[in-house]
């Protein structure tokens, strides 16, 4: 029989074609998997930046807290220059018989240390280390930290 002829015997074994690759124990491949921790970093990536914001959101309030003192600071040098200034001077005149112009420098110079302490102590709440989103730095580096290990 002519169609016998083309089929192979039986007994002789036949070349299998190779099974696809198999997905790893969990049921998903290598490139699958890949490409679930490309989503999952990008993702946390994206949440990180979000609580970045927040967090300096969170400390621009207080840095916009320190300039009341500042202000505060400001108001006080003004009203002391304007107001106490002049009462006070005329005050030592009349009191200790000292010239005017000498009493006006005493009062001036005691109410620009009070204000410039104030600005000072304002401008002491706005150093840089007081804006770093700390929490931010940490989770950063403890996702960096996870990643890796994730890599390995």
């Amino acid at each position: 029989m002519p169609s016998d002829l083309n089929r192979p015997p039986a007994d002789m074994p036949r070349a299998v074609p190779p099974e696809p690759a198999r997905p790893a124990e969990g049921g998903r491949s290598v490139p699958e998997l890949l490409s679930s921790l490309v989503g999952q970093v990008s993702t946390l990536f994206r949440k990180e930046i979000q609580l970045a914001r927040a967090e300096l959101g969170e400390k621009f309030g207080q840095a916009a807290s320190a300039v009341m003192p500042i202000a505060a600071g400001g108001a006080l040098l003004l009203a002391s220059l304007v107001i106490l200034l002049f009462a006070l001077a005329a005050g030592l005149t009349w009191l200790f018989g000292i010239a005017t112009g000498l009493s006006l420098l005493i009062v001036g110079v005691a109410f620009a240390l009070i204000g410039y302490l104030l600005v000072r102590s304002g401008v002491s709440q706005l150093k840089v280390s007081n804006l770093v989103p700390e929490r931010t730095a940490e989770q950063l580096s403890r996702d960096a930290d996870v990643a890796k290990e994730q890599v390995r």
